[in-house]
């Protein structure tokens, strides 16, 4: 663990460091034993810096380098043919990895010879392009059992990576160019990461033999523990040289030396054919040198025995030069950790340059956090513009409330003054129409005696000359006859004065009270009784005429005569005939009684 500032204008600056090899312990898992660890180092080594960039081991990850078909401009089908690369090398289903991928760019010349027309030859050279990608995938699991403590830890995770590739970045970004192929070797406790720097590409291979496969031999020799085991090496341990070399005075440190040469030879087994795969398969070049790094490297006469056995310049990888050491860090110790301190600077690189190999491997639960705190400055403007927005428009409708409250009470008080004077337009209203009741009262009133007049006249006129009345009354609804008894007529009516042969036919004033017969008078009709009248609907007429043979001609000759009337209905019940009597004591003369319907009703 390596804490690094960024001065402005400066090189990357070691701060602080720690190392501790993380051991199994019993009833903890390797997540509980890191979580533990990661916690005591922040504590003791006073780490502040609140961004984190992790590298993992490559024997936890997958990766392959394809070659592509010439599709650049069609980023789906690149994206498509790498992920079936990666679902055919990876043993887990896709859903529960994460992966990423470079695309690598690949130029060569080939160089051709052609023969003139004049025998002299002409050397041709073809250039060629393609494109690989560079794809690695690590179980989900196996990132968040990190990445969720160090999140909890209160550190925000810039990238995630695996040490193969930020080895590789450290090494370009140092000590390999541009123009050469360069073999890295990066021996760890439980595995080897192998990578090939050739130019601009890259070839990443892990290979699970390292150091701890020298201490469980040692173990399994002297029937001892790994920790043990594991301190005979580091204080004995060699790789031993080929051929007739003097063995050492120590047996324990003859037998290990012979155990680590074993190991390294098949270490270096599986380097060759990496290096046989890398320059067959892919067409590559073959390493110029050997660049070693991690701490099985650092055992006595392994650069020797490598470049024994790979017949090339062997070195160690110093990416130190890349960064500048704080005066407080202790320089011996960190000496002493040196070979393993590589991945630590390529990921630091990655904070102020753009490095050969940039794949990201963060857990899509932490990019979309970040997307999503990426975005929260836009939403907090946002909310912010909206409350802005809020306040004006809240502002605007208080103004408009109060502008509208104030022509509400302007309004409100020309209402109120309307109001008072409909108030007294609607008293003379009722005085004006008080005043025309009564005027159009009187007026039907005078009307009514006009009409009197006019229907007296017109009577005159239709009836016929063999007929004379003795009298005419007013009368409303009959209610019932009220026979053998005698009964006054509350109507209207006038007696026409006389019997048969008394005065002229309208005697007496039109609105003269009904005379009262008595019974034993055979002329006196049948008493009625009526209801007291509001409005006169019918006459009733009482007189003399000569007999006829039929006393329905009298009905239908008075029907005839009132079809064109003014004032007297002609329909089939507006005249009945309620009384005909001969009376032949009288001359040729009889009595009757009809009742005569009006036209209109007249009000009393």
């Amino acid at each position: 663990m390596a804490e690094f500032v960024f001065p402005p204008g400066g090189a990357i600056m070691l701060r602080k460091f720690a190392f501790r090899k993380l051991e199994e312990q019993e009833g903890m898992t390797p997540e509980e034993v890191f979580a533990r660890n990661y916690r005591e180092m922040l504590a003791e080594g006073g780490f502040v810096a609140k961004s984190v960039r992790l590298s993992l081991s490559g024997q936890s990850s997958f990766s392959r380098l394809s070659k592509l078909p010439p599709l650049m401009g069609n980023k789906s089908a690149i994206n498509k043919i790498v992920e079936y690369e990666a679902r055919q090398t990876v043993p887990y289903p896709m859903n529960e990895v994460v992966w990423d991928y470079q695309l690598i760019r690949h130029e060569w010349e080939d160089t051709r010879v052609e023969t003139q027309e004049d025998g002299s030859t002409l050397e041709i050279a073809d250039s060629h392009e393609e494109y690989e990608a560079l794809f690695v995938a690590v179980k989900t699991d196996q990132i968040t059992c990190y990445t969720d403590v160090i999140e909890d830890s209160g550190k925000e995770i810039l990238s995630v990576e695996i040490a193969p590739v930020a080895l590789f970045n450290a090494a370009k970004g140092t000590q390999c160019r541009d123009d050469e192929c360069v073999l890295i070797l990066n021996i760890g406790g439980r595995g080897t990461n192998l990578m090939i720097a050739d130019h601009q590409r890259a070839f990443i291979r892990s290979i699970p033999i390292a150091g701890d496969a020298i201490t469980q031999q040692v173990a399994k020799e002297y029937n001892i523990g790994f920790a043990e085991a594991e301190d005979l090496k580091h204080r004995h341990g060699f790789v031993a040289l080929g051929g007739a070399y003097e063995e050492p005075e120590s047996e324990v440190a003859a037998t290990i030396s012979k155990i680590a040469r074993n190991v390294m030879t098949r270490l270096h087994g599986e380097v060759s054919r990496s290096i046989n795969v890398w320059r067959a398969q892919h067409g590559g070049n073959a390493p110029s040198r050997v660049l070693l790094a991690g701490g099985g490297s650092t055992m006595m006469y392994i650069t020797d025995f490598f470049q024994e056995k790979l017949r090339l310049p062997v070195e160690y990888l110093n990416t130190f030069g890349a960064i500048t050491i704080a005066e407080q860090v202790d320089k011996e110790e960190l000496q002493a950790v040196a070979p393993m301190f590589q991945e630590l600077i390529g990921m630091s690189l990655r904070s102020i340059t753009q490095c050969p190999i940039d794949i990201s491997l963060v857990p899509a639960s932490i990019r979309n956090q970040k997307e999503l705190d990426r975005k929260k400055p836009y939403f907090y403007i946002s909310a912010a513009s909206l409350l802005v927005c809020l306040g004006i428009f809240y502002i605007g409708v208080y103004k408009r409330l109060n502008f509208d409250k104030s022509r509400v009470d302007r309004v409100q008080v020309r209402v109120e003054e309307t109001n008072k004077k409909m108030k007294e337009v609607t008293n003379l209203m009722n005085q004006m129409n008080s005043a025309k009741s009564r005027y159009e009262n009187a007026k039907a009133f005078v009307d009514a005696r006009g009409k009197w007049t006019g229907m007296l006249t017109e009577l005159q006129e239709l009836i016929p000359d063999t007929m004379w009345l003795t009298t005419l009354e007013g009368i409303g609804d009959e209610i019932a006859p009220a026979a053998g008894s005698e009964s006054d007529r509350p109507g209207m009516g006038m007696d026409m004065g006389g019997g048969p042969f008394g005065g002229g036919p309208f005697g007496g004033g039109p609105f003269g009270g009904g005379g009262r017969r008595s019974s034993a008078n055979p002329a006196e009709p049948v008493a009625r009784v009526y209801r007291d009248i509001g409005e006169v609907k019918q006459l009733r007429l009482v007189g003399y005429t000569l007999v006829l043979k039929n006393r329905d001609l009298l009905e239908r000759e008075l029907r005839n005569r009132f079809k064109t009337s003014k004032y007297f209905s002609d329909a089939e019940d507006g005249t009945v005939l309620d009384k005909y009597e001969p009376n032949t004591e009288a001359l040729n003369m009889t009595s009757f009684e009809m009742r005569v319907t009006l036209k209109e009703p007249i009000k009393k």
